[in-house]
């Protein structure tokens, strides 16, 4: 069929020969299995690598994998059991190698699969911590804009609109370019540097060097005398959020077991939220405080700085970026703090171990070099053509992040419920009741993210963010003529809480976990780097816009304006965002194999179809087929639900 020609070029990860088989003269048996695996790509299906090595075979490998990677000789029997647990996960409790306590530690990663070290769990603390600092910056701004206008003479409220037009339009851009500053930063400097800085640093250093940031910037931004300096400040603000954005995710992501990664690397934006709310909180306490108000909201950003300085150095680096480095036994030595035996760290060091070394075969029969600069590794993004499809992936979750309208509540709250007709204290609470409602409801993903998956939150939720952002822009013509309306006020305050309620267990926190998580080792700082961009850049749009389109389409256009926008971005999330759920991220290796065009005519011809039948005509009992088929169930089912174990 022409389709399946279309797809099988598609595969093809860069290469000129036929995948289905070893290029000629090739006796080097990891590309025979390569061919195999893509082969396999083909039909969708995700293939272990060591599945078909003999056992004898697979015993040498590991002993010239511990000879070679210089790991200590008292480990060999350990790893050859780890690699036997590697190769056939779901036939453990056959292996006469493993001792009982082993064998229920492997049947524990489903049974209590949030049983884990506490230093794993102390590392999405510290990144749970700099991620609350991400969401407290925003929301300083948020507070300050309702008094650093007047304060630093660049007023843009409508009394002075009254008296100088032209004067008030000038000033709503500078408005909007200083809460933009953190973002264009980010997107055109921030982001960028974090690739060559985590080369040189690690991702503790890089957080570090974030922290360092997010701790002096507020102090700066607090005594400002001009809106120039406000905006340098904010530059300055936007380095540590730029370096802490890309490289949080990363190394949450990097430590987490597979089976509940989505939970825990959420745990970014379950914590942005929870920084929003702090914020919220904090500009509330000082909203009283006269002239000075809006320099304390801007400077109490620095607190939850100080235990991510202080802490970060505690945690275990990134396994994943040591093996990168060549530093195999300080990878051990990181597995063995994040795992529960070292069993679970021997299997897990080895098969990282294989996978990266296939993905190396990959890249060099696609023809390119395997350590590559920067630049290099950017274009890749977009040339090589596994990359590409996590590019546009990731592009689209972030892009949608802010094209879904959030950004323009999580900035601009106060001014847009100050438009309802309440003062500017009221204006404070009802941000905070935004604040809350965000962080509570983000929980819920923590539980349901492993389960359902990343594809299923997003796609739920964007039809409901659509019909309540469409709403609450329409509240605002309710008692048009009432300067005071509790009608309004209230029902405009209803939907936006309704919108965030929706948002955060869906849109909220998938973005960045599954930007952390889509791209090649090779590639995932520079990926991270370009989602981030992304991210930052729109959120820049947004930020410098808003204020103006407030003005010129009234809050009404606004809003029904990103209310559209969430119809636009559900409709590509559903033919180009493929579900990563329980995969290694090596294994996502395969899933991005999977062209585009295989991807949405599924979505198209086999999963809408299904949905239609199921959902509106009530033919109930009828499975939808899977796009991928998944041979290495690393977790298989003892004493779990089917739902949790298997990987589909």
């Amino acid at each position: 069929m022409a389709d399946d020609k279309r797809v099988s070029d598609d595969q093809k990860i860069g290469t000129e020969t036929d995948e289905h088989a070893p290029k000629e003269g090739d006796t080097s048996e990891t590309k025979h299995d390569l061919g195999k695996e893509l082969e396999a790509v083909i039909e969708g299906e995700i293939r272990n690598p060591l599945k078909e090595i003999p056992r004898e075979e697979l015993f040498n490998q590991i002993t010239q994998f511990q000879v070679e990677k210089g790991l200590p000789a008292d480990l060999l029997d350990l790893l050859k059991k780890g690699a036997l647990v590697a190769q056939n996960p779901a036939s453990f409790e056959s292996m006469d190698e493993l001792e009982e306590g082993e064998k229920q530690a492997l049947r524990e990663e489903v049974t209590r699969r949030w049983k884990h070290p506490w230093a794993l769990y102390y590392t999405i603390v510290l990144n749970s911590i700099a991620a609350a600092i991400q969401g407290w910056d925003q929301t300083g701004s948020n507070g300050a804009n309702l008094g650093f206008p007047t304060a630093l003479g660049v007023r843009d409220d409508d009394d002075y609109c009254d008296i100088d037009p032209d004067g008030c339009e000038k000033n709503s851009w500078i408005v909007g370019l200083v809460n933009a500053m953190p973002y264009i930063t980010i997107c055109l400097f921030a982001g960028w540097i974090s690739d060559p800085l985590n080369e040189l640093f690690g991702r503790r250093g890089v957080i570090f060097i974030g922290g360092v940031f997010s701790l002096i910037a507020p102090f700066g931004m607090g005594v400002s005398q001009t809106w120039g300096q406000l905006a340098a400040c904010r530059m300055l603000l936007g380095i540590g959020m730029g370096l802490k954005e890309v490289t949080v995710p990363v190394f949450s992501a990097e430590n987490s077991p597979a089976i509940i990664r989505g939970g825990l690397v959420m745990s970014w934006q379950v914590w942005t939220a929870f920084g929003i709310f702090l914020g919220t909180c904090a500009n509330l306490a000082v909203g009283k405080v006269d002239k000075i108000a809006w320099r304390l909201q801007f400077a109490s950003a620095f607190i939850p700085a100080v235990p991510l300085v202080i802490g970060v150095y505690f945690c275990p680096e990134s396994p994943r970026w040591y093996i990168k480095k060549g530093k195999f036994p300080k990878a051990w030595k990181s597995l063995l703090r994040l795992r529960n035996t070292p069993l679970q760290a021997a299997r897990d060091i080895y098969y990282i171990h294989a996978l990266l070394e296939q993905e190396k075969v990959m890249v060099q029969e696609a023809g390119l070099k395997v350590k590559a600069n920067m630049f290099t590794r950017f274009v890749e993004l977009f040339t090589v053509p596994r990359n590409r499809r996590a590019t546009w992936a990731s592009g689209i979750v972030m892009i949608a992040q802010q094209m879904c309208g959030i950004n323009i509540i999580a900035f601009y709250s106060s001014t847009i419920f100050k438009q309802s007709g309440i003062s500017d204290y009221t204006a404070l609470w009802a941000s905070f009741g935004f604040g809350l409602i965000n962080f509570t409801f983000a929980w819920p993903a923590v539980w349901t993210i492993d389960t359902f998956g990343r594809r299923t939150l997003l796609l739920f939720t964007f039809p409901n963010m659509f019909w309540t952002l469409l709403v609450a822009g329409l509240c605002y013509l309710i008692e048009p003529d009432v300067e005071n309306s509790t009608a309004r006020i209230a029902a405009v305050a209803t939907f936006v809480y309704l919108f965030a309620a929706f948002y955060s267990p869906g849109e909220g926190p998938v973005p960045f976990m599954y930007s952390a998580e889509v791209f090649p080792l090779s590639h995932r700082e520079i990926g991270m780097s370009w989602a981030v961009a992304t991210n930052n850049f729109w959120a820049a749009v947004l930020s410098l816009t808003f204020p103006r389109m407030l003005r010129a389409m009234t809050p009404t256009g606004a809003f029904c304006f990103y209310a559209g926008l969430n119809v636009v971005a559900l409709i590509l999330i559903f033919l180009f965002v493929p579900e990563t759920k329980q995969k290694t991220l090596e294994e996502l290796d395969y899933v991005f194999a999977v062209s585009d065009r295989a991807h949405s005519k599924y979505q198209l011809t086999t999963v809408l179809p299904w949905w239609i039948r199921r959902w509106i005509l009530g033919k109930k009992g009828e499975h939808c087929p899977d796009l991928y088929h998944d041979e290495n169930s690393r977790y298989p089912t003892h004493g779990g639900s089917e739902e949790e174990a298997k990987l589909k």
